[in-house]
């Protein structure tokens, strides 16, 4: 099996999500490489609608696998602000590309100091041991 990747350049959640910031407050998410393992095969992708205000620890999507239906859970306050419409077509995104053409939906921060606040690819790693 090959490992597990979790870039340097990125914030993570307790609940998998990855967080990349892309610059003037608005922040793109994704789930992580541990999570699209977990999960299996995905086969559809349920995001949230542009222009949603979301709240930390809000549900605002889900992916469905061969496996379970897990809930996507906003990491952070804010304004959705585009989703990943290639998910729609070719979900399987999420475990080819997780950190890339996998990605789930951007946002606008209400409050973009709080990126600080969330985990570093070490902090992530540890809490999966």
């Amino acid at each position: 099996m090959s490992s597990l990747e979790y870039p340097d350049d990125l914030r993570y959640t307790t609940d998998h999500e990855w967080i990349r910031d892309v610059g003037d407050g608005t922040v793109r998410v994704g789930i992580t490489s541990y999570a699209q393992d977990a999960l299996g095969d995905v086969v559809y992708v349920s995001l949230p609608s542009v222009g949603e205000q979301v709240a930390p620890g809000d549900s605002c999507g889900e992916v469905e696998s061969t496996k379970s239906v897990s809930d996507i859970y906003a990491p952070l306050a804010g304004e959705v602000t585009a989703v990943n419409e290639l998910l729609d077509a070719t979900p399987e995104l999420v475990n080819t590309d997780s950190y890339g053409d996998g990605w789930m939906y951007e946002m606008s921060l209400s409050d973009p100091s709080v990126l600080d606040t969330l985990l570093d690819t070490d902090a992530y790693q540890a809490q999966l041991d």
